[in-house]
């Protein structure tokens, strides 16, 4: 699947280049540096002791604080500094960056060292040659420019793609006229200046006909949409944002137009009630611009998101991120970990419910589960069916629960009735998830406050009994069933209906990949099958050859 042989993990930093620009003193204490490998950057602050900063250590470079005249030395051999307050070296990957005091005079300097590593996408060169719009996000120096670079190349060198790398700061492609040998054959675009990105990424596109375009650091709402009109004309976008993972772009809303922006929904009474949620309730507004994110851990560990709109869509409705996991392990063999079905957010008795925040940023998970009334005059009621699947599985993760305002009698029974592997705690410190009632949790008590603030769950019942306590353990340890399988047994269980003579059947609103399988179901029966609704309301109606369905699409 992987080619383990693609990573030879060359380096090329040009660090002598750097190092002749430093004021002599400074370059004589840093080349003799045992560790000069990892080195990751100069300052030099006006007044203050120069220092050479490593991966996990520092170095004093002088006794002497640094002058005026050790400044002035650098800059004069250097590029010339643009509206970013950022310069280069010709033909390397170096960036040097100043700071001005309020006069613009300048009074410091970070000299970056830019390496060019060879052979850093291997642990994702399958998704490369699929052809799939890549976003990189990560913290600050885990590699994502590095990264981007070796992808711009395997595009153009391996894959013999046209692309155009629009280049603010010279940061993909060096200083200079002439693009560093790490790009290969791909072509840059420099920015003059960096509030000009967008303007530059839409000519690129406009000029010079690219099959791929390459963008460091979207960070304003006009990069985003010239993004996503460049998605739209079908070329392929490799680019990196800011933010640390998924979470930080769906919370931000100058970026969230990248993975398909976000808006909030206002349900009907009757829509609310079906789906067990609030009225309002936060959903995917569009495509997204990019098929994939990938969460950059270090240097040699990647998270991966292979469905940007799935993911987006499941977190939004309460499910925990599962991206897939991609690493080098000790031996330097590339390990891919696919995580298991997602687990379940809580729902009432079967169904789905979205996790009600107050807002984007609320640190704890919170979930609601209603009991519906109507579902045990059903024949076996969901509980029990609940409970059967329970029993038939065999090593259960142990939970601790803390309930708040909840009956522990009753909690308690419900546990023992139910031969779960749950044990009452007396505090919130011992607890994985904490189980309250509505009115407690609207009050905003300090116990509840202190499980939101340590990241525990909390979920909320509307009655203090014991079939609402028995439905939602079962639904806390119901791990198995994915939204996939769900939506497909559910479209089974219509085409059977519908086999045998019953009336068209409407399924629940699913997502666009949750509705084609059920989709395929039908079709698999030989039935017909129409979506009916806006989003997210969109949903699948099975039915019969023949019968008269006019004017519900």
């Amino acid at each position: 699947m992987l080619d383990p042989g693609h990573l030879s993990g060359q380096i090329t930093d040009d660090l002598d280049a750097l190092i002749s620009k430093l004021p002599e003193r400074l370059a004589a204490r840093l080349s003799l540096a045992p560790n000069l490998g990892d080195l990751l950057e100069v300052v030099m602050d006006l007044g203050r002791l120069p220092e050479a900063r490593f991966m996990g250590s520092e170095l004093l470079l002088s006794e002497e604080a640094i002058t005026e005249e050790d400044i002035d030395f650098v800059v004069s051999r250097i590029g010339v500094f643009g509206d970013d307050n950022r310069a280069g070296i010709e033909r390397t990957l170096h960036r040097i960056s100043c700071l001005r005091n309020r006069m613009g005079k300048i009074v410091g300097l970070t000299c970056r060292v830019g390496r060019a590593v060879y052979g850093t996408t291997a642990i994702v060169r399958d998704v490369i040659e699929a052809g799939h719009s890549i976003l990189l996000v990560g913290g600050p120096g885990v590699g994502k420019t590095t990264m981007l670079r070796e992808m711009a190349r395997v595009l153009a060198d391996d894959l013999n793609k046209r692309v155009v790398i629009v280049d603010t700061s010279n940061e993909i492609g060096g200083d200079g006229d002439i693009p560093h040998p790490a790009i290969g054959r791909a072509r840059r675009m420099q920015v003059r200046t960096p509030a000009n990105q967008h303007a530059v990424m839409i000519e690129a596109v406009e000029n010079h006909m690219p099959e791929v375009i390459v963008i460091d650091e979207i960070g304003t709402e006009l990069e985003a949409d010239a993004s996503r009109t460049i998605a739209e004309r079908g070329v392929q976008l490799v680019g990196t944002a800011h933010g640390r993972t998924l979470d930080n772009l769906i919370a931000n809303p100058t970026l969230s137009d990248l993975i398909g922006g976000i808006q909030t929904v206002t349900l009907s009474d009757e829509e609310a009630r079906r789906r067990g949620t609030q009225k309002s309730v936060l959903e995917r507004k569009a495509p997204p611009t990019f098929d994939v994110v990938m969460e950059i851990i270090d240097w040699q560990r990647l998270n991966v998101h292979l469905n940007v709109a799935a993911t987006v869509d499941a977190m939004l409705r309460g499910y925990p991120a599962s991206p897939q996991l991609r690493y080098r392990d000790d031996q330097g063999e590339i390990r891919v970990e696919t995580p298991g079905p997602r687990p379940r957010p809580v729902h009432a008795l079967g169904r789905s419910t979205t996790v009600a925040r107050e807002d984007w940023d609320r640190q704890a998970e919170v979930a609601t589960w209603e009991r519906d009334p109507l579902a045990f005059d059903r024949g076996q009621d969901a509980a029990g069916r609940a409970l059967d699947s329970l029993q038939s599985r065999a090593g259960l993760k142990p939970l601790k629960v803390y309930a708040f305002g909840v009956s522990r009698n009753r909690l308690e029974q419900s546990v023992h009735d139910m031969h779960l592997p749950v044990t009452v705690v007396d505090s919130v410190d011992e607890a994985d998830v904490v189980i309250t009632l509505k009115n407690y949790y609207r009050r905003r008590t300090a116990a509840l406050r202190e499980a939101e603030e340590a990241h525990i769950p909390i979920y909320v019942l509307k009655a203090n009994s014991i079939p609402q306590m028995e439905n939602c353990l079962a639904n806390l340890f119901e791990l198995q069933n994915d939204p996939a399988g769900a939506a497909v047994k559910e479209a089974e269980d219509a085409v059977n209906q519908v086999l045998s003579g019953a009336a068209p059947v409407e399924l629940t609103p699913q997502n666009a990949y949750l509705r084609r399988l059920q989709h395929q179901v039908a079709e698999q029966h030989s039935l017909l099958s129409r979506s009916k609704g806006r989003e997210p309301n969109r949903r699948v109606k099975i039915f019969r050859p023949g019968s008269d369905l006019s004017g519900e699409w």
